[in-house]
C-alpha cells in the first residue's frame, strides 16, 4: 500500500509541475481581437494585460468618441475572452477534464 501512495504522490507532483509550466507558457502568449471591421485592434497577454491598442486613423477622423470607446471596450473584452477560453481548454487537456477549484 505504501508504494501505491508514493506513486500517487509522484504523479500528483508531475502534474503540478506540468501545470506550472503550462500556466507560465499561457501567461506569455498573446491574443488579438478587432472590432468595427478592423477599426480597433487589441492585443492582450495571457496574464490579462493589454499589450497594445491600434486605432485606424479613419475612426479618429470621424470624431465619434462614444463609438471609439465602444469599439475599444468590445475589442478588449473579446481578446480577454479568447485568452480565458484558450487557457481553460489547455488546462482541461492537461488535467483530463478534472475540475480543480482555483486552478483557472
Amino acid at each position: 500500500m505504501k508504494g501505491g501512495i508514493q506513486q500517487l504522490m509522484k504523479q500528483a507532483n508531475q502534474l503540478q509541475n506540468k501545470m506550472k509550466k503550462l500556466q507560465s507558457e499561457l501567461a506569455e502568449r498573446t491574443y488579438e481581437a478587432t472590432s468595427g471591421g478592423g477599426a480597433v485592434k487589441v492585443v492582450v497577454k495571457g496574464e490579462n494585460q493589454v499589450q497594445s491598442l491600434t486605432i485606424n486613423e479613419e475612426v479618429l477622423r470621424e470624431g465619434d468618441v462614444e463609438m471609439l470607446q465602444d469599439l475599444i471596450v468590445s475589442a478588449t473584452n473579446e481578446a480577454l475572452k479568447v485568452a480565458k477560453e484558450t487557457t481553460s481548454k489547455e488546462m482541461e487537456k492537461l488535467t483530463g477534464g478534472m475540475n480543480i477549484p482555483g486552478l483557472f
